[in-house]
């Protein structure tokens, strides 16, 4: 099937996923449903050091340099918490803000303590790479919530307990899937770069 693609005409083949988690394939392949491309892992021998200073930065230099080393078409995204009181932490170092998903709750819960303003943002950027590098579209998607005081829901995955959304008066962790697609970061993220990756 030929199609085109930001001037591109293509044969859809092979579009990369910057990752090496068998679960963000899946979770991206969701998203993506629909489309004429096939996704893979990257291999796990390739590792994509972050040094940019946002998720867009991020984002991009994961699929430009897997596009590159591979030759072929890659996508990337990178995403995170940013808490307002907290100066926007913990942001590009959501992932490593401790070693496990309880203790990185834990850290950002006794971070924020008492405080009263407890607005947050969860951001994702998206960056689909062509084979020489070159970033061909990107998006960003944010969720507007606050931090809860105690987890709740047993869904999700990462800050999903405290992450709680007013305007559907749930957490993260306690919407259903097909919610959460919808109204996540990462969801309007990807609904934003789909148009761009079909015409």
């Amino acid at each position: 099937m030929v199609s085109s693609f930001n001037g591109y005409k293509l044969f859809m083949k092979n579009l990369i996923v910057a990752t090496s988690n068998p679960g963000k394939l899946k979770e991206m392949g969701a998203y993506l449903t629909g489309l004429d491309w096939q996704l893979q892992l990257k291999p796990e021998e390739i590792e994509i050091e972050e040094t940019g200073a946002t998720f867009a930065q991020n984002a991009a230099l994961k699929a430009s340099q897997v596009a590159k080393i591979l030759g072929q078409w890659s996508i990337a995204d990178d995403s995170g918490l940013c808490v307002t009181a907290l100066d926007n932490a913990p942001g590009i170092y959501s992932a490593r803000y401790g070693k496990n998903d309880s203790e990185r709750i834990a850290r950002l819960l006794r971070e924020l303590g008492d405080n009263s303003q407890r607005q947050a943002r969860f951001i994702c950027a998206v960056a689909v790479a062509n084979p020489s590098g070159e970033i061909v579209c990107e998006s960003t998607g944010i969720c507007e919530g606050e931090i809860i005081f105690t987890p709740q829901g047993d869904s999700g995955f990462g800050y999903d307990p405290i992450f709680y959304v007013p305007e559907y008066n749930l957490t993260f962790a306690q919407m259903p899937p097909d919610l959460k697609r919808q109204v996540s970061h990462r969801g309007k993220a990807f609904a934003a770069i789909i148009p761009k990756l079909i015409h």
